[in-house]
């Protein structure tokens, strides 16, 4: 995340000028260093030369449960130095050459630092009879007493009275003393640049404080014009292309499927972060999307853009800690899931997700600390809702999913008003796209499933059957309306049929028990996505036949 927050400051001084700048400071250990994510942000932060992103790595060759070496034998400095870095490797425990690297690093102009410092894990402690207790794997995890060492010996080895052994001493209070005047200073140093600048600036500085305030330009979301039965990823690059002209400081990124999520409707209006240039409004991030979930986190941590990352549904699953991250700290995040489904085709099952609505759509039933459904997951059903989608996204403060198809779907059908109109519905979560005089069954599904079940009702219909038809493009928005609401678009009474091309329990809490789920119970195979849908029976004759069946006729 401190690569997204340096991401994010390099974005805003492009904008507003050097005076906004600041470095970023990152603390990495041994097992960070093993992680895969850091090599994504090494890869990164070096190719963008990113000199102010300073990192300092703890090396004292010990971890949880074994000795580094163990598991570990490769040369960091090397490995940071192929990837641009400007490497410094110092004693961890001279104070005086840590502040030389420090100083170093905060004068490099090309390149991100990694400054190494070696160091001793427990230096100065011992055990009750005075021997070193230092580099052991043991007090890792635990107190000192716990892993084996005395606390009372260790504190006065160390110079302190294990009687008060928290006691601050009188050269650490004059040293940040010093520090605390020091800093009211540069603080005072600071104010007076921006006063000059905002008065050299007025309308910069007004853009400036609407970035970091968080609010939106006026968008006239009737008027925008979207082609017909279009995918709802192609629908989405329209909006993108929209925001790219209107939101200023939306940063967009993709994990090298531009093209294919369709992220490129916002690109085409703007270009890609560069080294020497942060001009731009798109983060390449390569094939790396933990790594861009985790960067998109820091960029709203930072403040004053709002960031939107796109790739493949499926490759949520390389995404999902740093999503998770994103949803306890209530982060406005924007996800953009294209290739919702088996419908993916030809790329087979490796690439087809089928349990993936399910897992993302259980952050909608876990709560943040506000007490608010922690993300907000949403599967539009026809390019019209997509619109919706996107206002609520770009509306949001919680990370935010749009899960998305890679196929055309049709339009679905309207009750007498316009179908934007009526699309705006689905703000509340799910709401009725088709209706009947006492309908004999509710059916139920989003994103392309819903429009499967007009196909399906048109059937019915002709066989007398009434029908009613709900889009659900969100559960969790659905299940916070009044219950009044809630029981006039899924009456009780009234039997259920649910279509997903996901695993059936997607819908189970809106079907229940004594309804009927066509859902996907296995995994996918490779074939063209409409041979799959008529092998797997998403068509208008398998909702006439399973309905009729649910109804005993």
């Amino acid at each position: 995340m401190g690569l997204g927050a340096a991401l994010a400051e390099r974005f805003l001084a492009a904008r507003f000028g050097e005076w906004t700048a600041h470095k970023t400071y990152a603390y990495i250990s041994d097992g960070g260093v093993e992680e895969e994510i850091s090599q994504g942000v090494g890869r990164i932060a070096g190719h963008l030369g990113l000199s102010n992103f300073i990192m300092y790595y703890d090396a004292n060759n010990v971890q949880l449960s074994t000795k580094v070496d163990e598991v570990d034998t490769e040369n960091v400095a090397m490995k940071y130095e192929a990837w641009g870095w400007n490497v410094l490797s110092v004693d961890g425990h001279d104070f005086d050459a840590l502040r030389g690297a420090l100083a170093a690093a905060g004068a490099e102009k090309e390149r991100p630092t990694l400054i190494i410092g070696r160091t001793t894990m427990g230096k100065g402690a011992v055990a009750a009879d005075g021997t070193s207790f230092e580099d052991k794997v043991s007090t890792h995890g635990q107190p000192l007493s716990a892993a084996g060492a005395d606390f009372a010996a260790t504190v006065r080895n160390l110079g302190g009275d294990p009687e008060n052994p928290f006691v601050v001493f009188g050269e650490s209070e004059e040293l940040f003393a010093e520090r605390r005047t020091a800093l009211r200073e540069w603080r005072k140093e600071q104010d007076e640049k921006e006063k000059k600048w905002r008065a050299d600036n007025r309308d910069l500085a007004r853009k400036l404080d609407t970035f970091l305030s968080g609010r939106l330009p006026e968008i006239d979301y009737k008027a925008i014009e979207m082609k017909a039965d279009s995918a709802t990823r192609a629908a989405s690059a329209t909006m993108l292309g929209l925001f790219a002209d209107k939101v200023e400081n939306m940063v967009v990124a993709s994990a090298d499927l531009a093209n294919s999520d369709k992220t490129d409707g916002f690109l085409k209006k703007t270009k890609a972060f560069a080294k020497g240039d942060f001009t731009g409004r798109f983060f390449q991030a390569g094939v790396s999307e933990l790594t861009m979930a985790c960067v998109m986190n820091g960029m709203a941590l930072h403040g004053g853009v709002i960031p939107a990352a796109g790739t493949f549904f499926v490759f949520s699953d390389y995404m999902k800690p740093a999503v998770r991250l994103a949803a306890l700290m209530r982060l406005h995040v924007i996800y953009i899931w294209s290739h919702d489904s088996f419908r993916v085709g030809e790329d087979g099952p490796t690439h087809q997700p089928v349990e993936h609505e399910a897992q993302i759509r259980l952050m909608e039933h876990l709560r943040n600390h506000k007490g608010e459904r922690s993300m907000l997951v949403l599967r539009p059903a026809d390019a019209e809702e997509t619109v919706v989608a996107w206002k609520m996204a770009l509306e949001e403060h919680r990370p935010v999913a749009l899960i998305l198809s890679r196929q055309n779907i049709r339009n679905l059908p309207t009750l007498g008003r316009s179908r934007r109109e009526e699309a705006m519905q689905a703000a509340k979560g799910a709401y009725v796209v088709v209706d009947s005089a006492k309908p004999a069954v509710v059916m139920l599904a989003s994103g392309s499933e819903v429009s499967t079940l007009v196909e399906g009702a048109e059937l019915l219909s002709k066989e007398g059957i009434n029908v009613r038809i709900v889009s659900v493009p969100s559960e969790g928005l659905f299940r916070d309306q009044p219950k009044s609401y809630q029981e006039s678009v899924l009456p009780q009474g009234i039997v259920r049929y649910g279509m997903t091309s996901g695993l059936p329990v997607t819908l189970q809490g809106l079907v229940g028990e004594n309804g009927t789920i066509h859902g996907l119970d296995h995994f996918g195979y490779s074939a063209p996505y409409k041979v799959l849908d008529e092998k797997f029976g998403y068509n208008g004759q398998t909702v006439c036949d399973e309905v009729k069946k649910l109804l005993g006729k």
